[in-house]
């Protein structure tokens, strides 16, 4: 086997379960793998449409999860409302720069990058670029680790929310923006998902990337 050779030119095919390499059963119908039993695919059906649907969904959704309030105050009849920039720049405020910060980058700036960087993969695609596949490849694993902590500031205010409603004299309430916010990372996470990184390497046919 030459290098550069991918799976499918070697007549394999890789089981997104377990990770093993396997000879399919047939070329039309693959079957199943040998290690877990799970199905065989050769590609995800329709994975360009599929990620371009939940990547303008996830878009869509992106502005009015930062516009609207993400937590209802109602103090003693006083009701106060805060967004997600309005929190961060309140705990920035109050001298809590670094949990500021942590909000900032894991509410806003992470879904942004996975949804520019999940549209840069699929342009990449369809042009059907042979250049930077390792890079377009580890990009996607990162997609797919960083994931994992999107709703991390959803978990900050499900506690806050928990916390307070203990006081006799304040309640709070999640907002709107909350379940918009959550919308973005299921559907950025499906979006990861239906994304099939073996499209990277089908515009190769057997050239060998150099990383040029």
């Amino acid at each position: 086997m030459k290098p550069g050779t991918t799976a499918s030119e070697a007549g394999l095919i890789l089981c997104e379960t377990c990770g093993l390499l396997v000879r399919p059963a047939h070329p039309n119908e693959p079957g199943y793998c040998p290690r877990c039993d799970a199905e065989l695919e050769f590609r995800r059906h329709n994975s360009i449409q599929r990620t371009w649907a939940l990547i303008i969904s996830a878009a869509i959704c992106y502005l009015p999860a930062n516009i609207l309030p993400i937590m209802i105050y109602n103090q003693l009849g006083r009701i106060e409302e805060d967004t997600i920039i309005s929190g961060v720049i309140l705990l920035y405020n109050t001298g809590s720069a670094a949990l500021a910060a942590i909000v900032l980058i894991a509410s806003v700036i992470i879904p942004m990058a996975k949804l520019i960087a999940l549209a840069y993969l699929l342009i990449t695609v369809q042009r059907g670029s042979i250049k930077k596949n390792r890079d377009r490849a580890r990009l996607y694993r990162l997609l797919e680790f960083v994931g994992r902590w999107s709703m991390l500031d959803v978990f900050v205010a499900t506690f806050i929310v928990a916390l307070i409603q203990l006081q006799p004299l304040m309640a709070v309430m999640p907002g709107m923006g909350v379940l918009f916010f959550g919308a973005v990372v299921v559907l950025t996470m499906l979006a990861a998902e239906t994304f099939d990184p073996r499209l990277i390497w089908d515009s190769s046919k057997g050239r060998w990337d150099d990383d040029e």
